[in-house]
């Protein structure tokens, strides 16, 4: 039952191996919590209390964040949508369960200074290496692709003389970025420092010179974390960072919104408002700073 649904999302809704993971271990956990293996789960025998049990025990004694449980609840609730839309179940127990309230959080960014310091050695590299880690950076920054994506390029979705990248994400859905010249001048560097490679099928961003595999996420992670950890003082250095970077500079010097939505990806405009907020925020507090009557006077 479980397995039918993982292999749902994987082949009918096209979910990544990365979310259907998640989902698999979510459902093991859900399973676990009420004595069962995966394969034995009756979803008969359980009800809308047993699902409100759950959520206390994941609060209360496991310590999950409200983030964590409401992720949580959201994969059990689309297994028991799934169930009653293959009529195995009549009722989706889920369906009334309100899910904890988990504070809003506006993206962080890098300011201007940092992402030019953090580019400025650009063009002393000189090695594989560097030269690779300089355009991670850059192809981030940029274009605003998620980390996966950027690891699912294939050569042939570089498009050099169209002057655009064509990226795959979530649910494979396809779109198309473009470049600048000053990107394309770096990637036709990077071209040149990796080994030529024939197959158009070949992964873009390679672990080493020879091209025998591509950059594993944790390597891609670790060289945005250091790079990025020299020039700023935030507590996060993560490629989303970047991407939270590229559409708040795009929204400061004057994108459209909608413009913005389709770089990014996001399939609700919603989505994307969020860096209106962050921007209007950031905005205030330079005007609190700035202006000599913004504050209150305080005898």
């Amino acid at each position: 039952m479980i397995q039918h649904f993982l292999d749902y999302i994987a082949v009918e809704k096209k979910y990544s191996p990365r979310t259907v993971d998640s989902y698999r271990d979510d459902l093991r956990d859900f399973c676990l919590f009420f004595g069962w293996e995966t394969q034995d789960y009756d979803p008969t025998q359980v009800s809308e209390a047993d699902i409100k049990e759950w959520m206390i025990d994941m609060l209360e004694n496991q310590h999950l964040s409200g983030r964590s449980v409401k992720r949580k609840l959201s994969c059990v609730r689309s297994f028991h949508k799934f169930l009653l839309r293959m009529k195995l179940v009549n009722k989706d127990v889920t369906r009334m369960v309100i899910a904890p309230k988990v504070p809003k959080t506006l993206p962080v960014f890098f300011k201007p200074s940092e992402m030019q310091r953090a580019t400025q050695m650009d063009d002393q590299a000189d090695d594989f290496t560097s030269i690779r880690n300089c355009l991670i950076i850059q192809m981030l920054y940029q274009t605003g692709m998620r980390q996966a994506e950027m690891l699912g390029l294939k050569d042939n979705d570089v498009r050099l003389d169209a002057m655009e990248i064509r990226v795959f994400g979530k649910r494979r859905k396809e779109r198309v970025i473009p470049i600048g010249e000053h990107l394309k001048y770096q990637i036709e560097q990077y071209l040149i420092a990796r080994q030529p490679m024939e197959d158009v099928g070949t992964f873009f961003v390679q672990q080493s010179k020879a091209g025998t595999r591509p950059l594993t996420s944790s390597t891609l992670y670790n060289i945005v974390r250091s790079r990025m950890g020299e020039v700023s003082t935030l507590k996060k250095h993560s490629p989303h960072v970047l991407r939270h970077t590229f559409a708040t500079t795009m929204l400061d010097n004057g994108a459209d919104i909608r413009t913005i939505q389709h770089l990014l990806g996001h399939a609700s405009l919603s989505t994307t408002q969020i860096y209106t907020h962050t921007t209007f925020e950031q905005i205030q507090k330079e005007y609190n700073n700035a202006h000599p009557r913004a504050k209150q006077r305080k005898d």
